[in-house]
């Protein structure tokens, strides 16, 4: 009996032995690009609110619309052709960096039928950034300076995620931390050298934004 025991125990042991030498598979690599790689899906980072403004952008549209033509505005509606037609998008939406005219058109009136339907403001200075993490587009001049990351959505389309400076603040840069500061845009060809961001649903006075950009 005292020999089964012995030989049971070193059968126990071998078992063990080999148990330990049997390594599992190594698991799989980290993801390339470390922490310096650059977010390419807007969706990974836009707030609940601005996801749901992108998502009624359509009925921006057609609100904004309906009230411009319907109530009384400051400027010449019927002289901005395409930019204010919903479905003038062209293929082939990535602007080239450098800088820019641009202008501001605002439609329709958060205050009902008591506000302007539309105003049509003049021309100031934007810029198209090239930077690590993708084109940014900066207003430069006005009360009213948006900014923001420019993120690729299809062939007519490029999402902006940014945020708004007034009056003398320097240029906002903070996405995400200022909820009433915030904005979602949509950048749009729509000329053969002009473009039209489409902001819906904006923090105030109108219920449509659309900023205008011609290179400089």
């Amino acid at each position: 009996m005292p020999r089964l025991i012995r030989l049971s125990t070193l059968i126990v042991g071998a078992v063990l032995t080999l148990s330990a030498c049997a390594t599992p598979p190594a698991p799989p690599p980290p993801p390339s690009g470390g922490s310096g790689a650059t977010l390419r899906d807007w969706r990974g980072i836009v707030t609940a609110a601005d996801r749901d403004r992108y998502a009624r952008r359509d009925a921006a549209w057609s609100l904004a619309l309906q009230q411009a033509r319907r109530q009384r505005g400051s400027g010449d509606l019927n002289s901005l052709g395409e930019l204010i037609d919903p479905d003038a998008q062209r293929p082939s939406v990535i602007p080239p960096a450098g800088d820019y005219r641009c202008r501001t058109v605002k439609l329709g009136s958060q205050g009902g039928e008591d506000g302007l339907g539309y105003v049509i403001y003049g021309w100031f200075a934007c810029r198209i950034e090239q930077t690590p993490n993708g084109l940014k587009f900066v207003k430069l001049t006005g009360s009213q300076r948006p900014s923001g990351l420019l993120f690729p959505e299809d062939d007519r389309q490029m999402v902006m995620l940014g945020s708004m400076a007034l009056a003398s603040e320097p240029a906002a840069n903070s996405y995400g931390r200022r909820p009433d500061r915030d904005l979602v845009a949509v950048l749009e060809r729509i000329g053969e050298r002009r473009w039209r961001l489409v902001i819906p649903w904006p923090q105030n006075e109108s219920n449509l934004d659309l900023i205008e950009l011609i290179p400089a």
